[in-house]
C-alpha cells in the first residue's frame, strides 16, 4: 500500500512523557533562584522591517561538535542540569519502573516480497530494533541485519529498507547518531551478507527498486562541505538510479531542477513496475507537482503529468495506463481520483468522493482500494472496489489508530499496525478474500490495560472553535491530579491515540495524560491545517492555552499541577505559549523546539518550514513570526513555570542552537525562582533512531522533573 505523502522533512516528534513527586502541600518551598551557568553576551544587533532585532546569544548557533567554546557551554549547562535532577525523588524509580514497561516484545508491520516476510522486532531493552525474515508466513525468523553491533553506544540505527520484488536483495539506509544524513547499503537476502554498494548524502529519501531488481531509484543532495554537514542548507535534491555492482559515481542521474534548487523530489516504482513516479514539493504544505518516467522507454524521458505545486497528490496504485490518486483537488478532506495516463492530457475523474471524514492513507491491495480515514481523531478503514463501489469497513478492535496498511495490488493479504492508548501496538494479517484480521504479533507488556480508561471530549477555544482532546487515566483518578498535556498542531500532521510503554508510568502513579488536537495539524483535513498556519498561527497557541483552562475548569487538574510537552513543532509550542500564560502552567518540557522564529529558515531542513511559518524575510510574514517566536518574548518580570528544555547534539533537523538560545535567554532573565533547565543529549538527533537505554534515561528525568512541579506522588510500583 502506498501512503499519500511525499517523504519530507516535516517537524515531528512523537508523544514523549512526563514524571512524578511530592504533593503540592509537601513540596520543598523554593527560596532561591539556582545559580546558571555564565553565558557570555555578544552585542549582535541587526535592523529587519524597521525593528532592530538584538541576537547576543548568537555565537551559540555554532556546531557544538567544531566549537571549542559552545561545546563548554553544553557541558557546563549538562553538568548544572544532573546536578539538579540528582536531588529529585522518584528519578531512580521512574528509570526502574520505564525498564520493566520497555521489556517487552514489539514488532513492525510485516512487508511481503516474493515469498518472503521482511519485520522489525525489538526483543525489549535492545537499543535498536532488529530486522527479520521470513521465507514464509509461519516460519522461523532469522535475523538478517541487527544493527545494535553497529556502535558501542547503540547509536547507530537502522533507518528506511526495502527488499526487491524478489525477495532477494534489500538496499537499507544506516543513521549514525540520530542525524538525517542516510548511508545506503545493498543486502544479499540469502547470505545475510552486504554488498560493496555504498551511496553517501541520502536525506529524506525513498528507496525503490526497479522490478527486475538490476538497482533502485534514490533522491540525495550534493555533498556539502565537510564544516557544514549538520548545519547547511538542504537544496538541489536529484532522484538516482544505482544499479547494484557500481560505484555510486556511475549513478545515473534521473531528474533534477537545478533552476529551482528549493524543490525536492522523491521516487516510487510503481505496482506494474512499468512507471517512476516523481513526486516533487517545495516546502511541508503537501502542494505536489508529479512527474512520469515510462521504464520501458530507454530514454527515461520525464513527462510532467501534474503540474504547479497547488494540491496534495499521493500516488495509490496503477493497473497499466490506470492510475489511482488520492488528491485534495476541489476536496479539502481528500478523495480518489482516477485518470488514464494514455490521454495525451489525462483527466482526473472521481472514484470515492470526499467525505465527513479525512483521508489518511489509501492503497491498492489484492484488487481493492483500502482507505485509511480518520473520524475525529480516531481511525476508521473502508474499502472499496477499484471503480468506487463500497465493500464495508475493516473490522477494528476498538478506539484507536490504523497504521503502516502493507499490501501489493497483486497480494491476497495485508498487514497493519493497530494501537490506542491502553491497547500496546498489536499487528494483524488481512484476509483479502475473506475480510478477515487475525493478530500477526500482539505484544505482552507488564501493566493492566483494563485498569485505564480513555474518553474523547471536545472544549471551545478562544474564538469559540470546537477543539477535540483525548483524557487518559486510571479509572479510579476522578479528582483533580497531576496532569501532562501534550499537543503538536502544525505541518498538516495528525495525532490519534497511540501506545506509550513510557507513558504508563506516569498514569499507573495516579497521573492524567492529556492529547490535545489543536489546530494546524490535519484532524479536520485542510482547513484545519490552514487554521493553524502562516497568520493563523496564533490560533494554535490560543487553542492549547485553551486546553489548559478547560482541564482546570473541569477539575481534571488543579491550576498548581498542570504540565506541558511538546517535540519539534510542538517544542515551539510550548516555548510560546509559556510566554503568553507563564500563570497557568507548573512545568513545562518543550523538546527539540524551534525557538529563534526569526533565523530558522537558514539552516539544514528550515527552508522548507515556511509553507507553515511563512518568510522571515517578508514584512507580514515578520510581524507575525516576531510576535510569538519563543527566544524574542521571554517576558521579564513574570513568574513562570519550572523548565526543562531537551535537545541533542546531532540534530539536524532542528539544529541545537535554537534550544541553546532560548535557554540562554531564560536563564538571563528575570522570571522568578523555579528551575529553567536544558538537558543536552549525546550522540542524537531529533528523535529518530534513538537508543531504548537513552529513551529511559531522557523520560525518566522528565518525568520526575515534571512530576516535582506538579505535585505527582510517587509510590513504589509492585
Amino acid at each position: 500500500m502506498r501512503a499519500a505523502l511525499l517523504t519530507l522533512p516535516l517537524l515531528f516528534a512523537a508523544p514523549i512523557h512526563a514524571a512524578d513527586d511530592p504533593k503540592p502541600e509537601t513540596r520543598a518551598p523554593v527560596t532561591a533562584p539556582i545559580t546558571y551557568p555564565a553565558t557570555d553576551k555578544v552585542p549582535v544587533t541587526e535592523t529587519i522591517h524597521g525593528e532592530t532585532i538584538a541576537d547576543p546569544y548568537r555565537w551559540l548557533e555554532n556546531d557544538v561538535r567544531r566549537d571549542p567554546k559552545v561545546a563548554a557551554w553544553v557541558a557546563a549547562q549538562n553538568q548544572a542540569t544532573d546536578a539538579y535532577l540528582a536531588t529529585l525523588p522518584g528519578r531512580a524509580a521512574f528509570k526502574a519502573r520505564l525498564t520493566q514497561l520497555f521489556n517487552y516484545e514489539r514488532f513492525g508491520v510485516p512487508q511481503k516480497k516474493g515469498s518472503r516476510y521482511f519485520y522489525s522486532r525489538n526483543s525489549g531493552l535492545q537499543n535498536q530494533a532488529v530486522l527479520y525474515v521470513r521465507d514464509s508466513l509461519n516460519g522461523e525468523g532469522r535475523v538478517l541485519i541487527d544493527p545494535n553491533a553497529w556502535a558501542k553506544d547503540g547509536a547507530t540505527a537502522l533507518g528506511e529498507y526495502e527488499p526487491s520484488e524478489d525477495g532477494k536483495r534489500l538496499v537499507y539506509s544506516i543513521q549514525d547518531g540520530g542525524s538525517d544524513w542516510r548511508t545506503v547499503r545493498v543486502l544479499d537476502v540469502d547470505t545475510g551478507q552486504p554488498l560493496a554498494d555504498e551511496l553517501k548524502w541520502v536525506k529524506f529519501s525513498d528507496l525503490s527498486w526497479a522490478k527486475d531488481g538490476s538497482g533502485f531509484f534514490y533522491s540525495r543532495f550534493p555533498a556539502p562541505d565537510e564544516a557544514a554537514q549538520f548545519q547547511a542548507l538542504n537544496e538541489n535534491q536529484a532522484v538516482y538510479f544505482h544499479k547494484v555492482g557500481t560505484p555510486q559515481s556511475a549513478d545515473r542521474l534521473v531528474y533534477s531542477t537545478p533552476a529551482t534548487p528549493k524543490r525536492g523530489h522523491s521516487a516510487k516504482v510503481g505496482d506494474d513496475g512499468r512507471y517512476l513516479i516523481i513526486t516533487t514539493s517545495e516546502g511541508t504544505d503537501n502542494r505536489y507537482e508529479v512527474t512520469l518516467i515510462d521504464l520501458q522507454d530507454a530514454a527515461w524521458k520525464p513527462r510532467t503529468l501534474i503540474k504547479g505545486l497547488e494540491n496534495e497528490w499521493g500516488y495509490v496504485g496503477n493497473q497499466g495506463t490506470r492510475f489511482w490518486w488520492s488528491t485534495n483537488k476541489g476536496a479539502p478532506r481528500s478523495k480518489i481520483v482516477t485518470m488514464d495516463v494514455a490521454e495525451a492530457s489525462p483527466t482526473a475523474r472521481d472514484v470515492v468522493p470526499e467525505d465527513q471524514a479525512v483521508i489518511e492513507s489509501a492503497g491498492l491491495v489484492g484488487g481493492q482500494l483500502m482507505i485509511a480515514y480518520m473520524v475525529d481523531a480516531k481511525s476508521e478503514v473502508r474499502r472499496f472496489t477499484p471503480d468506487g463501489k463500497s465493500l464495508g469497513k475493516l473490522a477494528l478492535p476498538g478506539v484507536g489508530t490504523v497504521a503502516s496498511i502493507s499490501g501489493d495490488a497483486d497480494q491476497d493479504e495485508a498487514f497493519y499496525a493497530f494501537t490506542s492508548f491502553n491497547v500496546p501496538t498489536t499487528i494483524y494479517r488481512y484476509d483479502v478474500k475473506t475480510g478477515a484480521a487475525t493478530p500477526w504479533a500482539a505484544p505482552k507488556v507488564a501493566f493492566d490495560p483494563s485498569r485505564y480508561g480513555v474518553e474523547q471530549r471536545f472544549y471551545a477555544s478562544k474564538d469559540g472553535t470546537r477543539v477535540p482532546m483525548f483524557v487518559v487515566r486510571r479509572k479510579d483518578v476522578t479528582g483533580p491530579a497531576p496532569t501532562m498535556l501534550w499537543g503538536y498542531g502544525g505541518f498538516n500532521v495528525s495525532y490519534t491515540p497511540a501506545f506509550s510503554a513510557a507513558r504508563i508510568a506516569w498514569l499507573e502513579q495516579g497521573g492524567v495524560f492529556v492529547l490535545a488536537n489543536i489546530r494546524g495539524g490535519g484532524e479536520y483535513g485542510k482547513a484545519w491545517h490552514d487554521g493553524g498556519r502562516l497568520k493563523n498561527k496564533q490560533n494554535v497557541f490560543d487553542d492549547f492555552i485553551a486546553a489548559g483552562e478547560y482541564l482546570i475548569a473541569e477539575g481534571i487538574t488543579k491550576k498548581d499541577g498542570l504540565a506541558i510537552q511538546g517535540g519539534s513543532n510542538g517544542g515551539l509550542l510550548v516555548g510560546a505559549v509559556v510566554n503568553q500564560r507563564p500563570d497557568l502552567f507548573a512545568a513545562a518540557l518543550p523538546a527539540v523546539g524551534v525557538m529563534d522564529m526569526l533565523r530558522f529558515d537558514r539552516f539544514t531542513a528550515g527552508r522548507y518550514w515556511v509553507d507553515d511559518y511563512g518568510y522571515p524575510s517578508k514584512a507580514e510574514d515578520f510581524r507575525t513570526l516576531r510576535a510569538y517566536s519563543p527566544y524574542h518574548n521571554v517576558a521579564a518580570g513574570k513568574t513562570y513555570p519550572a523548565i526543562l528544555a531537551t535537545t541533542a547534539d546531532t540534530d539536524d533537523r532542528v539544529v541545537p542552537g535554537h534550544t541553546f538560545k532560548y535557554t540562554a535567554q531564560l536563564q538571563a532573565s528575570d522570571i522568578g525562582p523555579k528551575p529553567h533547565l536544558v538537558r543536552i543529549e549525546t550522540r542524537a538527533g531529533h528523535g529518530s533512531g534513538k537508543p531504548t537505554d537513552k529513551i529511559i534515561e531522557e523520560t525518566s528525568d522528565l518525568y520526575a522533573f515534571a512530576a516535582k512541579w506538579t505535585g505527582l506522588d510517587i509510590k513504589p510500583v509492585q
